[in-house]
């Protein structure tokens, strides 16, 4: 099968040690494609800001080879390699500080499209922080939002395992390459996340874990997350790593109250004290997600809940003369308030289309907008 060179050339330039998002931006800014980076003088590169004489010794031992090899290896594992341009490419990757330049995927790369929670703890937790995981996640999944964690044995494994269990959606992010299943007690969920969820890495296929991996793999599982939600962390947990993450990516931050005597709840009780937000009941982490919506198949949407669906009582009947897309407006805000942003994002139309729906329904007097949210309009009684 013949190989795009410049692809393989970026995949080669963003693998390449020393170099991230903002050298990678300086350098395709400066040579306008990856393969007349790789291939530029050593003293042409130290002439572009931010590349020092490392970074440029670096570039100049690699070559697109080493991108082919790489694109080869997730090719054999039936993956894909996803750049920054390609249309799966999450955007709330992008929007991080220091974004990957890359990711490799395995599994169903539609998950991608979903809203993600963020579910994290402790490795030796207590039989309360299983049971509060395993709520937390099957609820959220069965809410249609994805479960994202970081495949480490205990709750990370836990929260995983509720989400495909639930017959939900999960996303694992990996602190090595796709092939190397750490830690090995994790071989069945791995194979599992691989084939009913997704798992993600910026490592390449069979790179072993290394020092600093797994700090850089909690930026991803904050970054591509909404809420992280902290389920038990003792004093200096690596979770707390996490927390560290989304708040510097701007994101909120849940944690679960826990007996003030216990070691693993010593951290999440702190995060409480110090202004996140407590988690006393899956219906505070969901309201985090009023867009959240299921497709249905006339295209029309209606608003997905795991623990009150709502029903033909919650909220008054759509008019009967109303357009198909009007309809799945009305029957997604039945469920409560949304953003019109993510009402947009949920409908899968244009824009335009969705203004226009919605100004209709507006200027009939069936919904109105508050504080930047859409809701139906009161029913007089």
């Amino acid at each position: 099968m013949a190989v795009d060179q410049e692809r393989a050339a970026y995949v080669a330039l963003a693998l390449t040690p020393g170099i991230g998002a903002a050298r990678m931006s300086a350098l395709l800014s400066h040579f306008q494609t990856a393969t007349g980076a790789l291939s530029a003088p050593f003293a042409f590169l130290c002439t572009v800001p931010g590349i020092t004489r490392a970074a440029a010794t670096a570039i100049g031992q690699t070559s697109p080879t080493a991108g082919e090899r790489a694109l080869a290896a997730v090719a054999a594992r039936g993956a894909c390699c996803i750049l920054p341009d390609d249309p799966p490419f999450p955007t709330a990757l992008k929007e991080i500080p220091d974004p990957p330049t890359l990711i490799f995927a395995q599994g169903q790369v539609d998950l991608l499209k979903l809203a993600g929670v963020a579910i994290v703890g402790s490795r030796d937790h207590s039989p309360y922080g299983a049971e509060v995981c395993r709520e937390v996640a099957r609820e959220a999944a069965q809410a249609g939002v994805a479960v994202v964690s970081g495949m480490a044995r205990g709750l990370d494994a836990i929260a995983h395992t509720a989400a495909l269990d639930a017959g939900g959606a999960t996303i694992g992010l990996l602190g090595n390459g796709l092939g190397v299943v750490y830690p090995a007690a994790n071989r069945v969920l791995y194979r599992r996340v691989s084939e009913e969820g997704l798992l993600l890495t910026e490592f390449p296929p069979g790179e072993r874990p290394g020092v600093g991996a797994f700090p850089r793999r909690n930026r991803l599982i904050s970054g591509l997350a909404r809420v992280t939600v902290v389920i038990e962390a003792a004093e200096g947990s690596g979770t707390l790593i996490t927390v560290g993450t989304a708040l510097a990516q701007g994101r909120d931050v849940m944690a679960v109250p826990g007996n003030i005597s216990s070691p693993t709840s010593i951290g999440t009780n702190r995060l409480i004290r110090d202004g996140a937000e407590p988690l006393l009941e899956v219906a505070d982490l969901l309201a985090h997600y009023p867009e959240v919506v299921a497709r249905r198949d006339d295209g029309t949407v209606a608003r997905a809940s795991a623990s009150s669906p709502p029903t033909a009582q919650a909220a008054p009947e759509p008019p009967a003369d109303l357009l198909p897309l009007e309809r799945g407006l009305f029957e997604a805000l039945r469920g409560g308030p949304v953003e019109l942003d993510q009402l947009i994002t949920g409908c899968g139309r244009e824009t335009a289309e969705v203004l226009a729906a919605v100004s209709s329904l507006e200027l009939r007097g069936l919904v109105v907008e508050a504080a930047g949210r859409m809701t139906l309009a009161p029913v007089a009684i």
